[in-house]
């Protein structure tokens, strides 16, 4: 079972990505890496905007979907499962999409210009009044909606998800107790939406270093116990708050500061991430 303050944490969380709503789904413009409440938020959005409504046009720009035509239906629902974004419609197709490091949804009144890249854009969806423009989106496939576990089956549970399961993805965790903390957390089959970013941030706040092997079930939980900081900001800009592991302006830490460390992480994938840990002492 886990602990009374991971389950306050965990809703406190939840709490604080529902009433954000949209004033930062388009925060992976402003160049943040994806995760996974920039795709909850960003699929919240199109919710607003497009469910329940015909397309009139559709648009696809990419070989594989060339001849795809989901003209006439209506688009039923919008949700996000980790990092990915289903589009239900009601002749019972599902068009899902992925964001990986760079891919991003618009939306926007129909005549308006577009504000990024055309060469960037893959999908144009146009209803009445509307228009959804994908960009640089990923793993774009249009399926039967019967069929969207052959693509989201392997995922863990989803920590933003309505049928979020603390006590399941503690198990998968635990899993494998020869596995060093920081890719376990990465891997979405033992839960769906961390990123690099959050990764790490989670393991700084918890003072736990991304190589720590052999959790237990009494071992500090970190991926229920964030910080409202982590993911949101003032209303003003709504923009993904600065984290202490970001580096990416002056305030937040670097290297050069006492007791911090910057180091390759994540032996086990190929890609070589960044991980920053507070050393004791």
């Amino acid at each position: 079972m886990i602990s009374r303050d991971t389950a306050r944490d965990t809703a406190q969380l939840r709490g604080v990505i529902a009433e954000r709503g949209e004033r930062s789904a388009n925060m992976d413009e402003d160049g943040a890496v994806p995760e996974g409440d920039t795709v909850y938020l960003s699929a919240k959005r199109l919710h607003a905007a497009l469910a329940g409504e015909q397309v009139v046009s559709s648009d696809f720009r990419l070989p594989q979907l060339a001849t795809a035509d989901i003209s006439g239906s209506i688009l039923v629902e919008v949700l996000s499962r980790g990092k990915h974004v289903l589009m239900r419609l009601d002749d019972r197709r599902t068009l899902h999409t992925h964001f990986r490091m760079d891919g991003s949804w618009q939306v926007c009144p129909v005549g308006q210009r577009w504000r990024g890249p055309a060469h960037a854009v893959r999908i144009v969806l146009t209803t009445a009044n509307r228009q959804a423009v994908g960009y640089r989106l990923h793993d774009v496939a249009l399926i039967p909606t019967t069929e969207e576990d052959s693509l989201l089956g392997h995922l863990g549970p989803d920590l933003l998800g309505a049928d979020w399961d603390a006590d399941e993805a503690v198990r998968r965790l635990l899993a494998r107790p020869d596995r060093e903390i920081g890719p376990a957390l990465l891997d979405q089959r033992n839960l769906a939406g961390i990123g690099n970013l959050y990764k790490n941030e989670v393991l700084f706040l918890r003072g736990l270093s991304p190589w720590t092997r052999s959790p237990t079930s009494a071992t500090p939980w970190p991926c229920c116990r964030w910080r409202a900081g982590c993911w949101s900001r003032t209303a003003t800009d709504g923009h993904r708050s600065p984290l202490a592991t970001d580096g990416r302006d002056g305030s937040t830490m670097s290297s050069s500061e006492p007791g911090v460390r910057v180091a390759d992480a994540a032996p086990e994938s190929p890609a070589r991430t960044r991980a920053i840990r507070r050393i004791s002492g």
